[in-house]
């Protein structure tokens, strides 16, 4: 009988033991250090300087934090790109990710025909750019030859039709649900392979039982797909957080109208790189990405150390 792997490792001699870690770890960690580690080091490090007119750098320690979050200069579209960023996550979690529940579920059940031709309808949208899912839904809800207005007008609710996209009051909630539209398939074929995974004795038992099918989706299904939901919910913080493709492409670099629809990810596009009159200030964008960084890192661990540590708690 061939050792178990655990033994042939701990009866290697160590130096044989590191050269192989070496040899099949190395080449990951490095093109992860030289793309992933080296990048955000040396964005922190640059935030932490200034240039002068003459572009020489000096350094100032955390001034350029204080003045992105005190001065009213900087602080007023920050604090308002931060709080559409928490509006468009909320968004999603209050309406993408239940979707994605719900569909999971109905596709789970037994005896739904077509369930491939389903699942790939939903998925589809995932897969197309960005870009594309953006000019084409700013067609469809153009108010001068888009089909959305007629599309209301045919099923009698006309009146409700409004140029949302053009609104400030309406801009982001409807980015947002244009991105919840294109991004639903993900978290509905996560947890869909997660009850897909519940053993069939559990289900049948609770037929048995003489429970129905939506009794035993919310008693036994999905307390065991929490984790898998906690997991699509942080995936959703990050991605929402790291958003800028969808707005960028609908409204540009100014996110309007008059910035109501403006996140981090277009804030420090502007910040970083200049838009129109705006020049660029690579330190104070540093800075930018910086502080966007530690808000996701705090959603995170978060993530990790809270939700994650009650969750390992009820399943055992």
């Amino acid at each position: 009988m061939a050792e178990p792997m655990s033994q042939v490792v701990a009866s290697m001699p160590r130096g044989r033991f590191l050269a192989l870690m070496a040899l099949f770890l190395g080449p990951s960690v490095a093109v992860y250090t030289l793309f992933s580690i080296y990048p955000l080091i040396a964005t922190m490090a640059l935030a932490t300087y200034t240039t002068d007119s003459a572009g020489a750098y000096a350094f100032v320690g955390l001034a350029n934090f204080v003045t992105l979050l005190a001065d009213s200069v900087w602080s007023k579209p920050f604090w308002n790109a931060a709080w559409n960023n928490l509006i468009f996550f909320a968004v999603h979690m209050a309406v993408q990710n239940p979707i994605g529940i719900a569909l999971a579920g109905l596709l789970s059940l037994p005896g739904i025909r077509f369930k491939s031709l389903y699942r790939t309808a939903i998925f589809l949208p995932t897969m197309l750019s960005v870009v594309i899912v953006g000019f084409s839904w700013n067609l469809i809800l153009s108010p001068l030859w888009g089909v959305a207005e007629g599309a209301l007008k045919s099923v009698g609710l006309g009146g409700w039709f409004a140029p949302w996209l053009g609104l400030p009051s309406t801009a982001l909630a409807t980015l947002a649900l244009i991105s919840v539209w294109q991004f639903v398939g993900i978290p509905m074929m996560l947890i869909y392979a997660a009850l897909l995974n519940i053993p069939d004795e559990l289900v049948d038992a609770a037929r048995v039982d003489g429970l129905g099918n939506f009794r035993i989706f919310w008693h036994i299904k999905l307390p065991l797909v929490l984790p898998t939901i906690g997991l699509v919910s942080v995936l959703t913080f990050v991605g929402n957080f790291n958003a800028f493709d969808l707005i960028y492409s609908v409204k540009g670099a100014l996110a309007g109208p008059n910035f109501a629809s403006d996140i981090l990810g277009t804030f420090f596009y502007r910040t970083f790189f200049g838009y129109q009159l705006q020049l660029g200030n690579p330190t104070m964008g540093a800075a930018v990405a910086t502080v966007m960084f530690f808000i996701i890192l705090v959603g995170v661990c978060f993530y990790l150390f809270v939700i994650q540590r009650r969750m390992r708690r009820y399943a055992f």
